[in-house]
């Protein structure tokens, strides 16, 4: 991924963190509290939940609440003194609100021109897009029995070829903890099991087992393998939040690119300079891969 996506990636995952709070459904803002003569109302309440330190996740909505309305009447109490002071006509103060401001007003425009533009159906046709864009991935289901020594995996491939049910001998004879389940493995791919044990089952056909002991770290193997299969893609409603971050992303980049189609940057610091300008190299058709959904 080019530098350009990273970054862009990054400005897109703060966007969203700093619009969430602003996003709230309108409702009547009633007053809560009163510090002298400033007001606390629901919504600065209701900001303040949202902004409270991470370590305080663990406390009930109620609790929040009450460290919430703390904070808030704290910041009211030392607004005040702000005030009496005039601190609020200083630049430094003036500056600070310049930004907050035009933050607020970032968000504002990403809510209206991306976040309530995204429709179930464009997650629905990104989600298509993105899986028909997979690689197909083999894999196989497979149980396994585990001895601790060459003959004793030589003599339970005896019995296999005897007769005996491989599950039955599982229960009977494997060391390994899944032994209840008659050594069963489930679906695997490829990259989850230890090398020897994944090249033995990925070279072993449907309802066949090894015929050789298969040596690893953690003893000596039997493999069946009851079932290969296309690894199947996640639901939908699986990741369909993920492709709907994929979605907005998008338009958020399409947003970007025509506000800066429309106003010319200038950074006056060559370093800087140099350092945005390759940040936000657009990239080559084809040089984005397609972003996959997490299974």
């Amino acid at each position: 991924m080019s530098k350009y996506n990273r970054l862009a990636a990054a400005v897109f995952a703060a966007a969203v963190a700093f619009q969430a709070p602003a996003f709230a459904e309108d409702k009547p803002d009633a007053v809560i509290a009163k510090v002298g003569d400033l007001e606390i109302h629901q919504s600065e309440l209701d900001l303040a939940v949202a902004n409270l330190d991470p370590q305080l996740a663990q406390l009930s909505d109620e609790q929040k609440k009450v460290a919430a309305l703390s904070a808030a009447i704290d910041v009211k109490l030392l607004a005040q003194g702000a005030l009496t002071e005039k601190l609020n006509d200083s630049e430094d103060y003036k500056k600070r609100m310049q930004y907050l401001a035009d933050r607020e007003l970032h968000n504002a425009y990403f809510k209206k021109h991306v976040v309530d533009t995204v429709t179930p159906e464009e997650v629905k046709a990104r989600y298509d897009k993105e899986i028909a864009a997979l690689p197909k991935q083999e894999e196989v289901h497979a149980r396994h029995i585990l001895v601790k020594t060459e003959d004793e995996a030589k003599e339970v491939i005896k019995e296999l070829d005897a007769g005996k049910n491989f599950a039955d001998l599982a229960k009977e004879k494997s060391t390994d903890p899944n032994k209840s389940e008659g050594g069963d493995l489930g679906y695997f791919g490829h990259g989850r099991m230890v090398k020897e044990f994944e090249d033995a089952a990925f070279a072993l056909d449907k309802g066949t087992y090894s015929k050789t002991p298969v040596k690893t770290d953690f003893g000596y193997h039997v493999i069946l393998v009851e079932d290969k299969r296309v690894a199947p893609p996640p639901p939908f409603e699986q990741v369909q939040d993920q492709v709907r971050q994929l979605v907005m992303r998008d338009k958020y980049l399409e947003l970007l690119a025509q506000a800066k189609q429309s106003s010319k940057v200038d950074v006056m610091d060559e370093t800087l300079r140099k350092g945005y300008e390759e940040a936000n190299k657009q990239p080559a058709p084809g040089d984005q891969p397609a972003a996959q959904p997490q299974q």
